[in-house]
């Protein structure tokens, strides 16, 4: 197959390429010079001109914070231009994927997410997101959206690698506790990509890690971890904070555990507990020569 991967600089995007042409696939690898979000049109033009038989939509517009001063970018990259790109795969008949987040909820519930599920975004971002996976499904009715959650990988920028980074140093961490999620590792949403797209599946689907922990659960993990895996870890405990000593431009959600039973059955995998896959990426990138 001929799949088309936007994105590619990112953590999420550089990984699916390199999957899906360990497979043998012919992918085209966009990124912002050759596919610019801010230009739907021209990004169509791309897709009508390649006419790839998958468009993997890894490119959004991600700052949560600064999309509330930025809406109008955060709208074109995360709706406008989706919105084109799926418009441009259904005139030839292509299929796509677009990835999208657990800030299309509010967190307001208590048991995790499942697909169908009233959606009540909180902020700029999750409202882009929400309405790009509208108006790619107005497009392409058989489009593919998977929302997933507090993703890292040992590419690009991200929560781990933050934390790693002032670990090491020995600066002291402050971190806030009363927001639940499920930290998700790039190589598993990789892998449920490959098997959706196998499957020639169509949808809206929710994947993350299985469990769920706080964001300073996570950090938590995260030194202890790096310090089996051979980082030196200079930062003793991480201090638990209320949200409120934490103020952000953007509010996020208070629960952004997503339920994961649809996408379960159509797996060739068992999802593997986020604790055990931050433990692999961690090993990972102890060894990895080209992660930045």
């Amino acid at each position: 197959m001929k799949i088309l991967v936007t994105g590619v600089t990112g953590q999420l995007g550089s990984e699916v390429a390199t999957e899906f042409k360990r497979f043998g696939h012919e992918v085209i690898a966009a990124d912002r010079q050759s596919l610019d979000f801010l230009q739907p049109a021209q990004a169509a033009a791309v897709i009508r001109l390649q006419q790839p038989d998958w468009v993997i939509n890894c490119a959004a517009y991600t700052q949560v914070d600064k999309a509330e001063s930025e809406p109008a970018q955060a709208f074109i990259i995360n709706r406008d231009t989706p919105a084109q790109l799926a418009k441009a795969v259904a005139a030839y008949g292509g299929r796509l994927l677009q990835l999208s987040t657990d800030f299309v909820f509010d967190g307001a519930q208590t048991r995790p997410y499942v697909e169908d599920d009233a959606t009540n975004p909180l902020g700029v971002y999750g409202r882009s997101k929400l309405e790009g996976e509208q108006a790619v499904q107005r497009e392409l009715p058989g489009a593919v959206i998977l929302r997933t959650a507090w993703v890292y990988g040992a590419h690009g920028h991200n929560f781990v690698k933050t934390m790693l980074r002032l670990a090491t140093a020995g600066s002291p961490l402050r971190v806030v506790s009363d927001q639940r999620g499920t930290p998700t590792w790039t190589s598993d949403i990789v892998a449920a990509i490959v098997a959706l797209v196998d499957q020639q599946a169509s949808g809206v689907f929710h994947f993350t890690a299985s469990g769920e922990t706080s964001w300073h659960g996570f950090a938590s993990a995260i030194l202890e971890e790096a310090a089996s895996a051979g980082f030196t870890i200079r930062t003793g405990k991480v201090e638990p904070i209320a949200t409120t000593e934490y103020p952000t431009p953007a509010t996020r959600p208070v629960y952004s555990v997503l339920n994961t039973d649809k996408i379960s059955a159509c797996l060739p995998f068992t999802i593997p507990a986020w604790r055990d896959s931050l433990k692999n990426m961690l090993q990972e990138y102890a060894t990895c020569a080209d992660c930045s």
